[in-house]
């Protein structure tokens, strides 16, 4: 007898986005394409890698949609595999983390049965030994109050690496900005998303692996997050919050070399940022502050 039937997941075309990590993307591909239910389509976009990336992309796998970029766009390079799918949802992944087998399935299935639910984010599970990433902890305590029209836990913010996404709420927003590159840069999405009357969910039952790659700049992304949190405090947060994350996060920075070097990148982009400046309601404010309270608790 042959082996369980392969079910597409219509509802859902995976987003792969990778910058020169050519042996990690291949993997992801490899198994977002080998599972028992693989999505509609697999769109790889390449921020501009140097390693043969886009050569061994359309070699290996020929029926991957492969979007090469002519720049390194960081976090926005997403936004150009997403105007791509023909589906209702994007499954993000980054070039290190694939969707457990089922989970694409039944994370379209949850947007399907929850009309106003913009995001779902997974449990991320880390390395062969599938440990919980520390990111999901302050997701499934999530102070946000319970919405019968919300799937597991209400939050205000998601994991771009392991997250199903409303693609028309997601383009709604302008996607991903360019300017925040990488780091952080999912907090302005869900900002926007929650002005505009969605919600996201961390939804445990769904899961996705991580393997994490050992190409990484971690002493740039300290840097980068410093900056980018005072950019989406001052892009959308009102006065009184936007002021108060700045002041935490000058303190938090101050004794690291490297994000006080974020510090001063984020000073350099004030004028943009108050001139695009455009403010939550009181209400997402409010949840927003709920939010921080939380971590901080967490925190002491």
């Amino acid at each position: 007898m042959g082996g369980p039937a392969r079910v597409t997941v219509g509802q859902a075309t995976a987003v792969v986005l990778t910058r020169n990590r050519r042996a990690e993307v291949l993997r992801t591909v490899a198994r977002l394409c080998e599972r028992p239910d693989p999505p509609a389509a697999v769109i790889v976009v390449d921020n501009a890698s140097t390693d043969d990336t886009a050569a061994a992309i359309r070699t290996t796998f020929p029926d991957v949609v492969l979007v090469r970029l002519a720049r390194n766009e960081g976090a926005a390079g997403r936004n150009a595999g997403i105007r791509l799918a023909a589906t209702p949802y994007v499954a993000l992944c980054d070039d290190d983390t694939w969707w457990a087998d089922g989970s694409l399935a039944a994370a379209a299935a949850v947007l399907d049965a929850h009309p106003r639910l913009a995001v779902v984010t997974a449990r991320v599970l880390v390395g062969p030994e599938a440990r919980e990433d520390p990111a999901c902890a302050p997701m499934a305590t999530s102070p946000l109050p319970a919405d019968p029209a919300v799937p597991g836990r209400p939050i205000l913010g998601f994991l771009a690496g392991a997250s199903m996404v409303r693609v028309d709420a997601f383009l709604a927003t302008g996607g991903f900005e360019r300017r925040l590159f990488l780091g952080g840069e999912e907090q302005l999405v869900a900002l926007d998303l929650a002005s505009s009357g969605w919600t996201m969910a961390y939804v445990p039952h769904l899961a996705v692996h991580h393997h994490p790659s050992p190409a990484r700049d971690a002493r740039a992304r300290r840097r980068l997050l410093v900056r980018n949190a005072i950019w989406c405090a001052m892009l959308r947060r009102r006065w009184p919050g936007a002021l108060g994350t700045t002041l935490r996060v000058v303190a938090e920075a101050w004794p690291d070399r490297e994000r006080r070097r974020g510090l001063l990148d984020a000073v350099g982009g004030l004028p943009w940022t108050l001139r695009e400046r455009r403010p939550v309601s009181p209400a997402v404010e409010r949840a927003v502050r709920l939010v921080e309270r939380a971590a901080r608790r967490s925190a002491a």
